[in-house]
Parts: structure tokens; sequence; C-alpha cells
């Protein structure tokens, strides 16, 4: 009988009553003999009735909430409750009441899915909210609650699904405020051991927070507690970013330098290594070199598998690529040290189809360089007048120098 007195008052005040004067249902909503299901109704008469301009009324009906929230004791109760909590976020969320942050976030503490009684729904509400409402003091909260629950083993299929239901709430606020700061937990929550379609949430989340994650991506890809599979799914993502040719770049030193400093046994691991390698050499030869202790690590690439027994070729054509590409002085002094160590096992062996290879490659990249160095021109000369090499050798040498100027 009270649902349906509500519902005529509601009916026949309208809604320029409600935006003025919200006594009598404050009063209705707020009486002390209420029970939880009371407020409900109250609270879903006004929704269903469509009233705007009321973020006052939410923000103290949900202080109410709360206050009587220690009351809860039977499961009844706790839904009743909870779905009050769902309606009263919407609509602070849909008015924009920005005074509303501190209510929602004890809100989201106290329906919290660590307790066990608690669904998941009011909170992932509360959450949502609260990026709407662009309540931005409170984004370490909401991040360091989604890193928890990054951190969580699920004991059961419930457990995972109301755990789960948090997650998107967090991540929906995280995207909405499009703060760095939430980039991390994020990403964990992508390569994480929830279900696919979360974790998709959350990709597809990242491009939204920021466009430039390079130098979370660059901490991702360092921290050694993170596994080579992490790691190139944040190499892979920087790569999907928006971010600056020039902090691609960057990021793609980091990847190499931990392709060669990460050290595992595992084979599987060691092919995400040479993946995440070799992209990030690729996206050097398209950005540049950032600094000079790149050389370093693109040699390693070179000469590490150049002296294996089962050499990655492109890995090894990748980084003569890269170096032809960039042109720098660094970069043709390291092709011109390939090609006098080649130049040396021509002479005196072994010369094999591994390197014949390379040599064709090494000789092909330092005539693209535009070079004018003399040292280059010299040693391409050599070749060129060395019985040990075939015409065909010579003849590359003589093209490559003939594209110098030589």
């Amino acid at each position: 009988m009270k649902r349906i007195l509500i519902t005529v008052l509601l009916c026949f005040t309208g809604m320029t009553i409600f935006a003025q004067d919200m006594s009598y249902y404050t009063r209705e909503y707020m009486r002390q003999d209420g029970t939880f299901r009371d407020r409900l109704i109250v609270l879903e008469n006004i929704r269903d009735a469509g009233i705007t301009g009321i973020g006052d009324f939410y923000q103290e009906a949900l202080k109410f909430l709360l206050l009587r929230a220690p009351d809860i004791r039977t499961r009844s109760e706790q839904e009743a409750a909870e779905r009050s909590v769902i309606i009263l976020s919407q609509g602070i969320g849909a008015e924009k009441h920005t005074a509303a942050g501190l209510e929602l976030w004890q809100a989201a503490e106290f329906f919290d899915v660590v307790r066990g009684s608690n669904e998941g729904n009011a909170m992932q509400s509360c959450l949502i909210a609260l990026g709407q409402i662009d309540a931005r003091e409170f984004i370490p909260h909401i991040a360091q609650r989604l890193h928890d629950y990054n951190t969580q083993t699920f004991r059961n299929a419930e457990t995972r699904r109301r755990y789960q239901t948090a997650v998107i709430g967090c991540i929906n606020a995280l995207e909405t405020f499009k703060d760095i700061s939430g980039f991390n937990p994020v990403f964990f929550a992508s390569v994480g051991s929830y279900d696919p379609a979360v974790k998709q949430i959350a990709s597809d989340a990242l491009p939204n927070i920021t466009e430039d994650p390079g130098e979370v991506i660059s901490a991702i890809i360092n921290e050694t507690a993170n596994n080579p599979m992490v790691k190139l799914e944040a190499w892979n993502q920087m790569l999907k970013s928006k971010a600056p040719d020039a902090s691609k770049a960057k990021t793609a030193a980091v990847a190499l330098a931990t392709g060669w400093s990460y050290v595992t046994s595992d084979r599987a691991m060691q092919e995400r290594l040479r993946d995440m390698r070799k992209s990030a050499i690729d996206t050097m030869r398209q950005f540049g070199i950032p600094d000079n202790s790149v050389y370093t690590n693109l040699e390693r690439s070179y000469s590490s598998n150049f002296n294996n027994r089962a050499p990655d070729y492109d890995e090894i054509m990748l980084t003569l690529n890269t170096l032809a590409a960039v042109k720098s002085d660094e970069a043709v002094d390291l092709l011109l040290k390939f090609l006098r160590e080649l130049h040396g096992r021509r002479v005196s062996g072994p010369w094999g189809d591994r390197e014949r290879q390379v040599f064709q490659w090494v000789v092909s990249c330092l005539g693209v360089t535009g070079t004018s160095s003399q040292a280059v021109k010299m040693m391409l000369t050599t070749i060129q007048r060395t019985a040990d090499y075939t015409p065909f050798e010579q003849g590359l040498a003589r093209n490559a120098l003939n594209s110098l100027g030589g």
C-alpha cells in the first residue's frame, strides 16, 4: 500500500516539484522505523519517475544508508541495501553530483567484495559513479584496490564472479579518469587470471587511459618479477598506443636491453624474449635510435645469432636493416666491424652458407647508408681486389662502392 501511495504522489506532483522540494520523500526515506525494503521502494519510485535535479537528495540518502548499514542482519536486508546503493550511485553519476565523492567511496568500501556477503554490483556502481563525477582524489585508492584484486587467487567460480564484478568497476573508473597512474593495474588486469571477457575490457580501456604509456610500460618491461610473456604483452600495448615516435623508440631500447639481460632456461620464454627484441629493433628502424647505448645491444643481436649453431637470421637481418636506416656514424662503424670480421673469415675460414648470406646483407646495407667514410670505401675496394672472393661477391662490393660515390 505504501508503494502505491508513493507512486501516486509522484505522478501527481511531477518532476518540477521534486526538483524544488524533496522534503516529503526525504522524511519518508529516513523514517527511523523504516526498513531497508521500505527505503528501496521509495528509491525505485523516484527512479522510475525519471526525476532530475536531485543530486543533493541522492547524496543525503546515500549518507543515511551508510549510517544504517551496520543494522543489516538478514540476506533480504543485504539485497535491498545493495539495490538501493546501485540506484543512488547511478543517480549521483547521472546528476554529475561532484560533492558526493566521499559517500560513494565509503559505500564502495562497505560493499567491497572482500566481504563474502557482498555481490559486487553495488561496489561496481559506486566506482563507475566516482569516475562519472571525476572524483580524482580517489584515483590512488581505486588503483590500489584493483592492484590488490589482481593478486588474488580465486577459490571457486562464485568468488571469481563477485571479484570480477568489482574489477570491471575499477577498470571503468580508471578509464574514465584518464590518469596514467591507472594504467599499471589495468594492464595487469588485462593479463591476469580473469575470464577472457574481463581481460578484454581491461585491454580495450588501456588506450583510453593515456596516449603515451611509455614510462609505465618501460617499468613493467624492466621489472625482473614480470615474466617474458608479460613483458612482451606490455611492449605490444606500447605499439598499439598513440605515443609519439620518440617515446616508442625510447621504450624499444628498454625492450631490446631487457630482451638480452633477462635470463631463463624456459624455451617458450626465450622465444617471447626473442620476439620482443626483434619487434623493438624494427621499431627503432622506423623511429630512430634514442641513445648510443642501444648500439651495444644491436651488436649483441647480430653477434649472438651469427655465432650461434642455430642463428635467428631474421634478428640478424632486422639488426642490419636498422643500422642501415639509421645511417649514423656509430651504425656505419658497426657495419664496418661486421664486414671486417667477415673479411677475415673469407681469407682464413670458415666460409659457408651462413657467412655468404650475412656478407651479402652487410655489404648491401653499407651501400644504402650514404656514408662518406674512407675506411668503408677502402674495405669495399679491398674486397673487389681480393682473389678469395667470387666474382658475385666482388660485384656486391663494387655495387655498394658505386652507391657511395666511390
